[in-house]
């Protein structure tokens, strides 16, 4: 009974996130309100990964969705202007013929990837620390290059849960946007922990 409970508190907290995720970006018209949505789902799962439970979802979403949507939109529109322009070159170089055009290709997929697990890191980095707009981007790529077996251990997670949705894709609508960033949230946090005792001890 008592793991039955555990497992039954789990997915309702699970889902209920995820339904307001997905109910705040439509909120905001999709594209306006998928950045500060994220944020939100983001901030809910950072407590998860701190042990705490008591706060109450809908008010901590709500408050970090209307709190943070003019400055996430803004870091969105930067991350929609790098990614537009990769996407548009990896675009062109797969049309050429040649070499060259294979090696552009490897290149700009390269950069696409690094891109990706830049705005991977980017949503942990912005519940939990503050920075500046240059900063986060910064640091998001940095993370996004600086460790390959925090990379590795985050890539397996998320092919895991593609391949279990995309198994039971009637779990996407409940499930498809939380589980993997509570993933990423975790494993974030173990990086953030470890970096934060590194840097004490050095001071």
């Amino acid at each position: 009974m008592k793991l039955f409970q555990i497992v039954s508190e789990w997915l309702l907290r699970l889902i209920w996130t995820n339904l307001l995720w997905i109910g705040f970006t439509l909120l905001g018209l999709g594209i306006f309100g998928i950045m500060p949505a994220t944020v939100a789902m983001f901030t809910v799962v950072r407590r998860w990964t701190m042990k705490d439970f008591d706060t109450p979802i809908w008010s901590l979403f709500k408050t970090t969705y209307f709190k943070e949507w003019k400055k996430s939109n803004l870091i969105g529109v930067i991350f929609a202007l790098i990614g537009g322009f990769l996407f548009l070159d990896l675009s062109f170089s797969e049309q050429m013929t040649g070499f060259f055009s294979l090696f552009l290709y490897v290149f700009f997929l390269v950069l696409f990837m690094i891109y990706i697990l830049t705005l991977a890191f980017f949503f942990p980095l912005y519940v939990q620390y503050t920075f500046t707009i240059k900063e986060y981007i910064k640091q998001s790529l940095f993370h996004a290059i600086a460790s390959i077996k925090d990379i590795i251990i985050l890539l397996l997670g998320l092919a895991f849960i593609v391949y279990l949705l995309a198994k039971v894709p009637g779990l996407i609508p409940f499930l498809g946007g939380v589980l993997p960033s509570y993933w990423i949230m975790t494993i974030c946090m173990k990086r953030f922990r470890k970096m934060e005792k590194t840097i004490k001890l050095k001071e």
